[in-house]
C-alpha cells in the first residue's frame, strides 16, 4: 500500500476566521461590564439575609421577654390567690 506524502485536495482544515475571536472578545467585554452588577446583587442578597437574621433575633428576644413577663404575672396571680385562700 502506498501512503501519500501530501494530503489530498480538500482535506485541509479551513482557514480560521477572526470573527470568532472578535465575538469571544466582545463576550468577555460584556461579562466584564456585568461584573459590578453581579457583585452588587450578591452584596444586596447578603445584606437581605443579614437583615432577616437580625429581625429573627429581635423577634426571639421579644418573645423571651414576653414569656418572662407572663411568668411573673402568673406568679403574682398565684400568690394573690394563695393569700386570698389563706385569709
Amino acid at each position: 500500500m502506498i501512503t501519500p506524502t501530501q494530503e489530498p485536495v480538500g482535506s485541509a482544515t479551513p482557514d480560521v476566521t477572526i470573527s470568532g475571536a472578535n465575538e469571544s472578545r466582545q463576550n468577555r467585554t460584556r461579562e466584564m461590564q456585568l461584573i459590578p452588577e453581579a457583585l452588587a446583587r450578591a452584596h444586596m442578597n447578603d445584606r437581605l439575609r443579614e437583615a432577616e437574621g437580625d429581625r429573627q433575633a429581635v423577634r426571639l428576644v421579644t418573645a423571651r421577654r414576653m414569656q418572662r413577663r407572663a411568668e411573673r404575672a402568673s406568679l403574682r396571680a398565684r400568690r394573690a390567690l394563695a393569700m386570698a385562700v389563706m385569709h
